[in-house]
């Protein structure tokens, strides 16, 4: 019975604070410390992600820290999910934290007495062909989280956790081995979330979300959607078909673009995008976490859409 009680503990919500997934040492945690490192001192660590959601729609929580994409695995479908059914939210900042697992238990317990290892079951995707060579004989049990798997191995429920290295800094678990990811350089993108209202001032490094909603499935409705940005020059980085939960068959497209809402090609396209669609869901313009410039070809730039304005009222 005790050891449960130290899973389920958890302090309290933070009015006006932020949330993130927890528990207590999972990678999400890693993102706020480099994000914001003054809100991680005294964030929430949400059970899952829905309640980290909630918590921010209902006013408890004014900021959210969860995870977006995978290098690996893709999309986080709860987070994404979320985004499309859910009250409407948006994206303020995104950060990246280069995914390194760790093999860790509680002092003293040595490689050859693991039989019982856990971990989230991204984690376990990532560390297979390791845990299949190193640990042949061990059974992975999977967790809603890697830093859960660290908090019951320190409670005695399994013999090791595959977790993030601050897991075991968080819930005094000796590293048995560090690095052991099947594909090194993984990387692991967590966007923060607040209640709409706010859009961040432009950088010139921005990247605009949205999801569109067909009006209905008919021959060429994906290539009118992806038209409205390749004759505004925009560049389109990501493209999701997801279902929208309504029916079977009925999907919505979540796109990811390089710009910001307030630069007139980005604004033309979303005009031109909600004017074919039957509904656009905006879910933020916010600074990308590379930094890298975006290149806007001469005929889409601001000057250029300007001019052409310009013109067209001197005529009219």
């Amino acid at each position: 019975m005790g050891q449960w009680a130290v899973i389920a503990s958890a302090p309290d919500v933070p009015q006006g604070g932020i949330g993130y997934l927890g528990p207590a040492g999972t990678f999400t945690e890693e993102g706020l410390r480099r994000l914001d490192p003054e809100a991680a001192a005294t964030a929430w660590p949400a059970p899952t992600v829905q309640a980290a959601l909630e918590a921010l729609r209902s006013g408890q929580l004014a900021a959210a820290l969860v995870p977006f994409e995978s290098s690996v695995e893709g999309s986080v479908s709860a987070t994404l999910d979320e985004l499309i059914r859910g009250e409407p939210l948006v994206i303020t900042g995104e950060v990246h934290v280069e995914v390194q697992f760790a093999l860790m238990a509680r002092p003293g317990t040595s490689r050859s007495a693991v039989r019982r290892v856990a971990t989230h079951p991204m984690a376990q995707a990532q560390t297979r062909e390791w845990v299949a060579a190193q640990l042949p004989e061990a059974e992975v049990i999977p967790e809603s989280s890697t830093a859960r798997a660290a908090v019951l191995v320190a409670a005695e429920v399994y013999d090791a956790a595959i977790a993030a290295p601050l897991a075991a800094e968080r819930h005094g678990l000796e590293v048995l081995v560090d690095r052991i990811a099947d594909r090194p350089g993984a990387v692991t993108r967590f966007i923060r979330l607040a209640r709409p209202g706010h859009v961040p001032e432009p950088t010139g490094t921005d990247l605009t979300t949205v999801v569109a909603y067909l009006r209905r499935n008919r021959a060429g409705a994906l290539l009118d959607l992806l038209n409205q940005f390749a004759m505004r020059g925009v560049d389109l980085v990501r493209l999701e078909s997801r279902p929208t939960g309504e029916a079977l068959g009925q999907y919505c497209f979540a796109i990811e673009a390089l710009g910001h809402v307030s630069e007139p090609r980005m604004a033309d396209a979303l005009t031109g995008l909600r004017r074919v669609c039957a509904d656009v869901r905006f879910l933020g313009s916010y600074p990308r976490a590379n930094a890298s410039p975006t290149q806007v070809p001469e005929v889409a730039s601001a000057a250029a859409y300007h001019e052409a304005r310009a013109w067209l009222d001197s005529i009219r």
